[in-house]
C-alpha cells in the first residue's frame, strides 16, 4: 500500500523570544496543530536552554504539495540568509526533506515538546483545551462528525442473574481501610462543611467547630 501523503504543507519561522534568534523551515503534516516547532540542531539547543515557552512559532505561507514547498524554503534560506547572526539554520532550504527515520524523531521531540507545556505551561493547557472544545463543537454542528449515542438504560432492569453477579464483585471491596472515606468525618461552623482526619477532631473542635454534616447555612 503507497503512503499517505501529508494534506498540509507550510514554511514555519521559530523565534527565541529572549535571544531573538530564529529558525525557518519546512513541515508537511496531517494536523495544523500538530505544536510542531521545528528540528534544527542549534534550534533545539535553544530550546533546552531557554525553555519550550520562551520560543514562538509562526506560519510564513502555505504551499500546495511538498515540491513546491522544499522550492519555497530553498527560496527564502538561502547562503546569505543563514549568514544572519541571529539565523539558526545550518544549511539552506529545500535539501529534500526527512527521511521516514527523521519523520519519527521529529514526531519523538513534539510529543516531547507537548508534554513539557502539559508540565510547566498551565495557560497553555487552558487555551489547548479551550481550543479543542471548540473545534470538536462545530465538527458536531457542522455534520462532520456524529455524537455517540449510548445505550438508553429508561425503564430497563438488569436480570437477576446479572443483579447477582455483581453483589458478588463488589464483595470485599470498599470495607475498612479499602474504603476511601476511612478515618473521615465530616464537621461544620456556622459558615461551611468540611471532611476531615478523624485524629484532627478535637483540635477542630476545641476552636469551635461541631462534628457531623449542616446541609444547608
Amino acid at each position: 500500500m503507497p503512503r499517505k501523503q501529508y494534506t498540509i504543507h507550510y514554511i514555519y519561522k521559530t523565534t527565541n523570544l529572549i535571544t531573538g534568534k530564529f529558525y525557518v523551515g519546512m513541515h508537511s503534516t496531517f494536523n495544523i496543530n500538530d505544536d510542531y516547532i521545528g528540528s534544527g540542531k542549534y534550534l533545539w539547543r535553544s530550546i533546552k536552554k531557554y525553555g519550550f515557552e520562551n520560543h514562538k512559532k509562526e506560519i510564513l505561507e502555505f504551499c500546495k504539495n511538498r515540491d513546491e514547498l522544499k522550492q519555497r524554503e530553498n527560496e527564502i534560506v538561502t547562503e546569505d540568509y543563514i549568514k544572519n547572526d541571529l539565523c539558526m539554520n545550518l544549511t539552506i532550504g529545500g535539501q529534500g526533506g526527512f527521511t521516514i527515520e527523521q519523520q519519527k524523531e521529529n514526531n519523538r521531540r513534539s510529543q516531547i515538546s507537548q508534554k513539557i507545556l502539559r508540565d510547566t505551561n498551565p495557560e497553555w493547557v487552558k487555551k489547548r483545551s479551550e481550543k479543542f472544545s471548540g473545534i470538536m463543537k462545530q465538527q458536531y454542528n457542522s455534520g462532520k462528525r456524529e455524537r455517540k449515542i449510548f445505550c438508553d438504560w429508561t425503564g430497563r432492569k438488569h436480570k437477576k442473574e446479572t443483579i447477582e453477579k455483581i453483589k458478588h464483585s463488589k464483595i470485599g471491596h470498599g470495607i475498612g481501610e479499602l474504603n476511601s472515606q476511612y478515618g473521615m468525618c465530616w464537621i461544620y461552623n456556622n459558615k461551611e462543611n468540611k471532611k476531615i482526619d478523624k485524629n484532627e477532631l478535637n483540635k477542630y473542635i476545641e476552636i469551635g467547630w461541631i462534628k457531623g454534616r449542616k446541609m444547608k447555612f
